[in-house]
């Protein structure tokens, strides 16, 4: 007997081997067959989707659960747009009571709308004997006050308490790790709103160490999650590239730098598991921190910056390879891109592994000369639509017209062989996949301007960029990815078929239902 069958239903599988069906069945949380399998077959529950749309669950291939749930309950400055009008949010918020010297964060903080960054002396006028750090929307920087200043270690440097990407870190550094408890709480909370955008797995980028690591312990979080049956749905965690330590393992393993007990990418299970190990090379766009080839536009000529000497990162990668990893190299910038190219042939020059399934994430620049390389080395690139949604008339400005074709690509990407995933960088920008997959099609800003026209894929391709290219890219494809038998049975009801609808009405497709494990996990979640 079947535990569920849905059916009348346009069932969407992704499998070109059967690729729509009318009714789905589903015995323990695995679905077991199509149509006729299983159309007369009992089972306990019978779910009439009355021609709904449905679809393999979307898979968000690069989010930071923590930080999402932990800016929800942060208060923000957003969405001021002026000096004046931010410093009088922190001043309300630095006069509620507090211990003195406590930090006090505040989420929102956007230069751009300023046309410069605030300074350490305008926060220090309403920061009331707090200690003040504003996070960049792109969490690649921030403003501090000089009560934080004071306490950095000789040699990091700012501008004036504008501090970005290793001297952020610095600055965070400085303060006590998140407790579990605090970190499973927010990041149950942020994977409950994925469950309402259609997301039954995502991937975690980065903990434990790096830009956003809030924890040394912090897998620790997951695990209290998964145990007490509050995680809503599956999850793929990066390994920050830091938490490598220098091992004297047997020569033979490879192994110059590991975490302890030789855990790299595969540990775990369905529900929770092991990813790839996530380095960064550079920084972002919106913080002028991504590494440019040539300098951005308008500005003093910066080209960005890397994350550290470019040859530690180049042997990060290597040794990464060498220990078996799958690496999910950070890279938005051009230039970031050449030094992570360069080390992932170096690395498969000295031991090949062609299912190594390595991972650019972003992908944010590449020219025209680097995606033969990138398809070489069968590398995928999981890029971040909604980036140019919101952002993209300011990214087009700063790159220039001719620069401008090139970020977050679509068509160059699959005309040359390689794996576009889909992913959304919660919580930079908003998650909904449909929304992100409306992007792709039209490739228009939320003013509607046109960004990179000529990288404008298909409704199809950009549904499989949020399907079977995310389960291939956490090598998860035998399990999810299409809805075939033997699979697991997590699923998105749809409204509407984003095939019929015209592009720009895809992204307010309704999300009926979100099936993970068998089960309407929405419903589960009492929401």
């Amino acid at each position: 007997m079947l535990c569920t069958r849905l059916t009348n239903a346009r069932i969407l599988t992704m499998d070109p081997d059967h690729p729509v069906a009318r009714d789905l069945g589903i015995w323990r949380g695995r679905i077991v067959g199509l149509d006729d399998a299983v159309t007369a077959l009992p089972a306990r529950e019978v779910v009439d989707l009355q021609g709904a749309t449905v679809l393999p669950g979307f898979i968000d291939s690069h989010v930071h659960l923590a930080w999402a749930g932990l800016k929800a309950r942060t208060p923000s400055i957003a969405p001021c747009t002026g000096i004046d009008d931010i410093l009088a949010v922190v001043d309300r918020a630095a006069r509620s009571p507090a211990p003195p010297g406590a930090w006090l964060d505040l989420a929102g903080y956007d230069q751009r709308a300023l046309g410069r960054h605030l300074t350490a002396a305008e926060l220090d006028r309403v920061s009331h004997g707090r200690r003040i750090l504003l996070m960049h929307d792109s969490g690649h920087a921030c403003v501090v006050n000089s009560a934080v200043l004071e306490m950095l270690p000789d040699g990091v440097e700012h501008r004036a308490g504008f501090l970005a990407e290793s001297a952020m870190t610095a600055a965070r550094r400085l303060r006590l790790p998140y407790g579990q408890e605090e970190l499973a709480d927010a990041i149950e909370h942020a994977a409950r709103e994925c469950l309402t955008e259609g997301i039954t797995a995502c991937v975690e980028a980065g903990i434990g160490g790096g830009l956003l690591g809030h924890s040394p312990v912090e897998l620790g979080a997951y695990q209290l999650l998964r145990d007490r049956g509050r995680l809503p749905l599956r999850v793929q965690l990066m390994a920050s590239g830091d938490t490598l330590r220098t091992r004297a393992a047997h020569p033979d393993d490879g192994f110059t730098q590991a975490m302890d007990l030789g855990v790299r990418t595969g540990f775990g299970d369905d529900w929770l598991s092991l990813g790839a190990l996530k380095i960064y090379t550079d920084g972002g766009m919106m913080a002028r921190t991504a590494a440019l080839t040539s300098p951005y536009e308008g500005t003093d000529g910066g080209t960005g910056q890397f994350q550290d000497d470019p040859e530690r990162l180049s042997r990060l990668i290597v040794d990464g390879h060498l220990a078996g990893w799958q690496l999910a190299v950070h890279a938005i910038g051009d230039r970031a891109a050449d030094l992570a190219l360069d080390a992932l042939e170096q690395a498969q020059k000295l031991r090949p592994r062609p299912d190594a399934r390595h991972r650019i994430e972003h992908a944010g620049l590449i020219r025209p000369d680097q995606l033969p390389r990138l398809a070489a080395l069968g590398v995928s690139a999981v890029v971040q639509p909604a980036f140019l949604r919101h952002f993209g008339d300011d990214y087009a400005t700063v790159m220039g017209e001719r620069r401008s074709g090139w970020m977050y690509r679509g068509r160059g990407f699959l005309d040359h062989g390689v794996t576009l995933v889909g992913s959304s960088d919660r919580p930079v920008v908003d998650g909904s996949p449909l929304r992100a997959v409306q992007f792709m099609v039209e490739r228009a800003s939320l003013t509607g301007r046109t960004i990179g026209g000529d990288e404008a894929i298909g409704v199809e391709e950009a549904l499989r960029a949020y399907t079977v290219a995310g389960a291939h890219a956490s090598h998860r494809d035998s399990v999810a990815g299409t809805l075939s038998p033997g699979k697991l049975a997590d699923l998105v009801v749809l409204g509407d078929d984003p095939h019929r609808v015209d592009p720009g009405r895809i992204g307010g497709i309704e999300i009926v239902a979100t099936y993970v494990d068998g089960r309407d996990a929405r419903q589960a979640a009492g929401g």
